[in-house]
C-alpha cells in the first residue's frame, strides 16, 4: 500500500492509453542518437541517490519522475520534454519490448492511467524517482512489482 500512495505522486491529472501507445512498430526513428541515447543512460545511474520531491526537477532540490526525466534529457541532449507523466505518453514514438534501447522512456499504467515514468538503462533495468521519502533508484522491470504493470516503451 505504501509504495501505491507513493506513486501516486508522480500521477497527474487522469490519462488514458490511447490507440497509439497500445501501437508496437518494430523501426523506430529517433530524434536522439544512439551516442545520446548512452550518454542518458549514463547520466540517469549517476543521478541514483537523489533524493525523491514532488514536482522536483533538479539534483539539488530533488526529483519527481517526471522531473527526472525532464533534467536528464534537457541536461544531456538539449530536449525539453513534456514535464507529466500524462503528456509523456504521447511524446516520441510507441517502442515495442523486443526493440527498446537504453534512453527510452518506460511508462507504467494501472488499468488505462498512465502512473508513473522512468527510463530504461538496458538489461531490463531503468532509473526512476519512485516515492516520497525515497530516492532516485534503479529497479528490475521483471520485478514483482513493476511486471504487474502495464509498461509502454517510448522513443523521443
Amino acid at each position: 500500500m505504501t509504495l501505491f500512495l507513493a506513486l501516486g505522486g508522480c500521477n497527474t491529472t487522469p490519462s488514458f492509453l490511447g490507440d497509439d501507445a497500445s501501437r508496437e512498430t518494430s523501426v523506430v526513428s529517433s530524434s536522439i542518437s544512439s551516442g545520446q541515447a548512452n550518454d542518458i543512460t549514463i547520466y540517469a545511474v549517476g543521478l541514483v541517490g537523489t533524493p525523491y520531491r514532488y514536482g522536483g526537477n533538479t539534483p539539488e532540490s530533488g526529483f519527481d519522475c517526471s522531473g527526472l526525466i525532464g533534467h536528464v534529457y534537457q541536461t544531456r541532449v538539449g530536449v525539453a520534454p513534456p514535464r507529466t507523466v500524462s503528456r509523456l505518453q504521447y511524446w516520441g514514438q510507441t517502442v515495442s519490448s523486443d526493440h527498446i534501447r537504453s534512453g527510452d522512456l518506460v511508462l507504467f499504467a494501472q488499468g488505462d492511467v498512465v502512473t508513473h515514468a522512468g527510463i530504461y538503462v538496458g538489461g531490463g533495468r531503468f532509473v526512476h524517482a519512485p516515492s516520497t521519502g525515497g530516492e532516485v533508484r534503479l529497479d528490475q522491470l521483471n520485478s514483482k512489482y513493476w511486471s504487474s504493470q502495464q509498461v509502454t516503451f517510448r522513443r523521443p
